[in-house]
């Protein structure tokens, strides 16, 4: 096909590597042709060839063999600068996209990429609400159409990528970020003066969609370092869910590093993978050292009006509170000669039997024994008590914790990898879930009450677990130091 083509194809790809060459000023000559897909990567079907040649000669690994990658983020309130550090090995072989045997592989292959809708630079956000500040971005889908405007926009967000993520390789990245399987959302800058440049960009997001599968995995995701700090890492995400839940995309899925992390679950992104495993196994790759993590978009969530909704919802219900709350009565001021009876009533009480008499007290809800509680003496040896048995308790759990035998314990099972857990153990218990219940709930009111849950950690995994195995021995090493933590408690003999 290359050696085919008409002077004015030849004049035509010329120029658009000119064109290229003047938005990307940082880099090099060899570097963008390097990095640039052109167009005899494709055939006429538009599916990129297996390898493409640099102009040295070079042979480099296309897309169709290297798509999956960890993420890596550094989290700055909203801001979000994500790097896919960790490329696959050697020994990873890619999806064989020849094998159509595979149901999820084949629908995925011979479906459109794309479910979003065929780019149109610079599409406004059509809403019939109030304008908000999402109506007022600037934004863009594209991808690798052939148009030059859609070219421009792709090689400002390969030069952003590239800058926010300087551990990855350029021409990895724009082999993604060009690839036509792929797709970018960007968020543009209003000033005319950065039109059509590199500035013009402020944030972006590369994905590959798969709609038969219905979800999309997030590729890259980056803020230009100029408009950090500003929650274009929120923006950019809800746009993007947005967009997303009008097409039928049901989940985002992707790698992340420690760092990502953070970011992901501030915009709803959980560790735990509850889309079925077929619909993306054989898509994307697992690595050592990044964490799957997905978000479910719900279909009916409007993601850019997401401050509005719960302002209403606010609203809402302190206006069905105000109708029962009695808080806000205004009563008379007491008169200057007001002297409530506190006949036989002892010291430690009298501060409570003054308030108990107020006009508005009792009427509020207030008992007697709230007002000892938060006033007396009693309610200040409570808490003293609450206090330090809490640390008891909080002391003893973390003994366990330190034990050697004590690992499979830390966390909660995991139900999804093991489904049928939650069918065998009906009562499930691990350390982490008492020591919340210590901190937060003041659940257990004596060190016997804890025994009880700590024995059914190891309960539980008896029931679970052959005798023979490694689970069974820790349960059993778990119970017998539990004895002699608690040998010398009264009331409880092991």
């Amino acid at each position: 096909m290359g050696n085919d083509m008409t002077s004015e194809e030849h004049g035509a790809e010329e120029s658009l590597k000119r064109k290229a060459n003047e938005i990307a000023p940082d880099a090099a000559a060899d570097d963008l042709t390097s990095t640039t897909l052109a167009a005899d990567d494709f055939d006429d079907k538009g599916s990129q060839s297996k390898r493409s040649k640099l102009d040295n000669d070079e042979e480099v690994v296309t897309t169709e063999e290297v798509t999956e990658r960890p993420v890596e983020l550094n989290e700055n309130d909203a801001v979000v600068t994500l790097e896919a550090h960790a490329l696959p090995t050697q020994n990873e072989t890619a999806v064989n996209e020849a094998d159509a045997s595979h149901a999820d592989v084949t629908l995925a292959e011979e479906a459109t990429t794309e479910s979003f809708p065929s780019p149109s630079v610079e599409e406004p956000l059509v809403d019939d609400v109030n304008c908000n500040e999402y109506d007022k971005l600037r934004w863009a889908i594209v991808n690798n159409d052939g148009e030059q405007e859609s070219m421009i926009k792709l090689i400002g967000l390969k030069s952003l990528f590239s800058k926010q993520l300087p551990k990855m390789p350029r021409p990895y990245i724009a082999r993604l970020v060009l690839d036509r399987r792929h797709t970018s959302l960007a968020i543009l800058s209003d000033n005319p003066e950065v039109k059509d440049s590199d500035d013009e960009i402020i944030g972006g997001i590369c994905y590959r969609a798969f709609p038969e599968m219905r979800f999309a995995e997030i590729v890259f995701c980056a803020v230009s370092a100029n408009h950090q700090v500003k929650g274009y890492g929120t923006k950019l995400m809800n746009l993007f869910k947005y967009k997303a839940a009008q097409t039928g995309i049901e989940y985002f899925i992707t790698y992340a590093d420690n760092y990502a992390i953070g970011y992901f679950k501030k915009q709803g992104f959980t560790k735990t993978i509850t889309m079925p495993k077929g619909r993306y196994t054989g898509l994307i790759k697992e690595y050592d050292g990044g964490t799957p993590m997905e978000c479910y978009i719900h279909p009916s969530i409007n993601f850019t009006r997401i401050n509005e909704m719960l302002d209403a919802q606010r609203d809402f219900i302190l206006q069905h509170v105000n109708r029962h709350a009695k808080s806000r009565t205004v009563y008379e001021p007491l008169p200057k000669d007001f002297a409530p009876n506190v006949e036989g009533v002892s010291r430690a009480n009298l501060v409570a039997a003054q308030a108990f008499v107020i006009p508005g007290i009792q009427e509020a809800g207030w008992t007697m024994s709230d007002l000892v509680e938060a006033t007396g003496v009693v309610g200040k040896d409570t808490d003293r008590q609450k206090g330090a048995q809490r640390s008891d308790l909080l002391s003893i759990v973390r003994k366990v914790q330190e034990q050697q035998f004590a690992w499979p314990f830390r966390e909660p099972v995991d139900i999804i990898a093991i489904p049928d857990y939650a069918e065998i153990i009906k009562e499930p218990m691990d350390l982490s879930t008492i020591e919340k219940r210590i901190r937060q709930d003041n659940y257990y009111k004596s060190k016997t009450m804890l025994l009880a849950d700590l024995l059914l950690i190891a309960k539980n995994c008896k029931t679970y677990n052959d005798e023979a195995s490694a689970y069974w021995q820790c349960a059993v090493s778990l119970e017998k130091f539990l004895g002699t933590v608690f040998a010398d408690t009264p009331g409880i003999n092991l």
